[in-house]
Formats: C-alpha cells, sequence, structure tokens
C-alpha cells in the first residue's frame, strides 16, 4: 500500500493517518495547539524547510483541518487557524504527549504542563467511554464491524486473512 492511497482505505485509522500521520504534520499541528499562526513562527519552531511546510499547510487546508485567513496585504500573508475538524485533534494530540510524558521524559520532568482553565489544575489526559463515563483500557474494549466494514464478516483487507467478528483491542 502507498502512502497516497492510506486516505481511500476503510479504515478509520489508515484514512487519519493517511492526513495526520507524518512527523512533521503532527509538528504542526502541536504548533498549532500551542496557538502558533503565522508560516515564519512554524519555521522558527521547526526548523523545517519552506517548501516541506508550504507543502504540509497546503494539506492541511485542502483537507479542512486548517483555514487561511489573511493578515497582511502587500506581501500577501496568511495566518492558519485550526478548524472545527482540526481542533477535533485535541484529544489524539493529548494522548500522544500523555505517552511521552509517562514513557519518554527524562530525569528532568515534563517539559510542559497542561492546566484546566475552569478547575485551575494541572492534569493528565484520560479517556473515558462516551456511554458510561468509565475510563477506557485496551483490554476493556472489543470491535465488531459497523457500517463502513468491507463486508459483515470481516475487517481485513481482501488479500489478507480474514479476521474474527469480534477482536479484542489488545
Amino acid at each position: 500500500m502507498k502512502w497516497k492511497e492510506l486516505e481511500e482505505e476503510p479504515c478509520s485509522m489508515a484514512r487519519t493517518i493517511g492526513v495526520i500521520g507524518d512527523r512533521w504534520t503532527l509538528l504542526i499541528l502541536r504548533e498549532c495547539f500551542l496557538r502558533t499562526r503565522r508560516f515564519e513562527g512554524f519555521q522558527s519552531a521547526l526548523g523545517i524547510t519552506r517548501h516541506l511546510l508550504a507543502e504540509r499547510l497546503k494539506k492541511l487546508v485542502r483537507q479542512g483541518i486548517l483555514r487561511r485567513i489573511p493578515y497582511q496585504e502587500a506581501p500577501k500573508r496568511h495566518e492558519y487557524i485550526l478548524t472545527q475538524k482540526g481542533l477535533d485533534l485535541y484529544p489524539i494530540m493529548m494522548a500522544l504527549v500523555h505517552w511521552g510524558d509517562t514513557h519518554m521524559v527524562d530525569e528532568r520532568g515534563r517539559p510542559l504542563l497542561h492546566q484546566h482553565r475552569k478547575c485551575g489544575k494541572d492534569f493528565d489526559p484520560v479517556m473515558v467511554c462516551s456511554e458510561c463515563g468509565e475510563p477506557l483500557s485496551a483490554k476493556e474494549v472489543h470491535t465488531h464491524p459497523g457500517p463502513g466494514a468491507q463486508s459483515p464478516l470481516t475487517t481485513a483487507a481482501p488479500d489478507k486473512p480474514k479476521a474474527k467478528a469480534r477482536r479484542s483491542a489488545a
């Protein structure tokens, strides 16, 4: 499977990875959530080449994750603002941060702390069931084909071995 074909896969994870799954795109999104909005700000924070940054920003705009807003006419310059679709990536970004904070920090500790404005406390992001509110773990989740599955009996690709209709996430 080619990188560009991921967006067409009948798998929500593959489609998402096809849009945001490369390192530069994730780092650009990190900067967006840290409120970087201008091309020069992204370039300065990331040390990315102008060509690569322009390419990634165009893709994020094309996918509806960012929108371009002009802030200067001569020369024409734009800010990049997260759309609702982009803001909906926040739980994914926080899950990556939490994993890094748990498994990749050194003796100095976490590089950034996240504070909930409403209660004023620093927090760790947690994933909970939307139905009952209980925390989720991989061992407590089972999958089964949804209406967008390739067939009612499998979630595997046609040229791969068939998967059981119900699988554990772990």
